[in-house]
């Protein structure tokens, strides 16, 4: 089933004009994994911290399409991945219940990144170092496709989800400080960073349960 939101109006810069409406949120089913996961590649391959997981660029973006697969398969199946057609994806985990983490995770991780694995395996263990153990709801990715960001897309993929929490609290992990800024404007606070072996920053975010 197709899900909507409100339409916002978003800045045309093209012509220097601003249009009424988006496309509608909707819920990722099976057949939406690869390109969402597709889509997340594409707007994460210039991060420093990514630079780090995969330092070959002419691979990169392969390597990053294969690992993401995993966690959009397993929030589709236990969480929520909404879209908004190929401009912008949001990949929820529920935490309520003790840690989410996919099936057989590490072996799958180690074929779909191969000679980087390990890079992803620490990547991982700083995160669950830095993982909260109250219930909570996890936002494992928010991309917007290079070519469509600074439209509002994030921020109506944040509020869309943001309606169906019921209260609880939310914990991601913020990657450059571009998005750290976002996710601040929508009520997330920002805990002490913590670096991978480059230097790249992430920096946690928790948004308190909200009534």
């Amino acid at each position: 089933m197709r899900e909507t939101i409100e339409t916002w109006p978003v800045s045309d810069r093209g012509a220097g004009q601003e249009m009424s409406f988006r496309p509608g949120i909707r819920t990722a089913t099976p057949a939406d994994a690869a390109r969402a996961a597709e889509l997340i590649a594409t707007a994460f391959a210039g991060l420093r911290s990514v630079a780090y997981l995969v330092p070959e660029r002419r691979r990169r973006h392969r390597v990053l399409a294969d690992g993401f697969l995993i966690v959009v398969e397993h929030a589709i199946e236990h969480g929520a991945v909404h879209l908004i057609d190929d401009e912008a994806v949001a990949v929820w985990i529920p935490y309520t219940e003790g840690a989410s983490e996919p099936a057989d995770y590490d072996r799958r991780l180690g074929e779909a990144t191969g000679e980087f694995a390990d890079r992803f395996r620490l990547r991982d263990e700083l995160f669950r170092r830095h993982h909260p153990t109250e219930p909570h709801h996890y936002l494992a990715c928010l991309a917007v496709h290079p070519d469509c960001q600074n439209q509002g897309l994030g921020t109506a993929l944040l509020r869309h989800q943001h309606a169906r929490l019921g209260g609880l609290p939310v914990y991601l992990e913020a990657s450059d400080p571009r998005n750290r800024d976002l996710y601040a404007r929508h009520g997330y606070e920002a805990r002490e960073p913590f670096a991978l072996p480059d230097g790249a920053l992430f920096w946690p975010m928790w948004r308190p349960a909200t009534p």
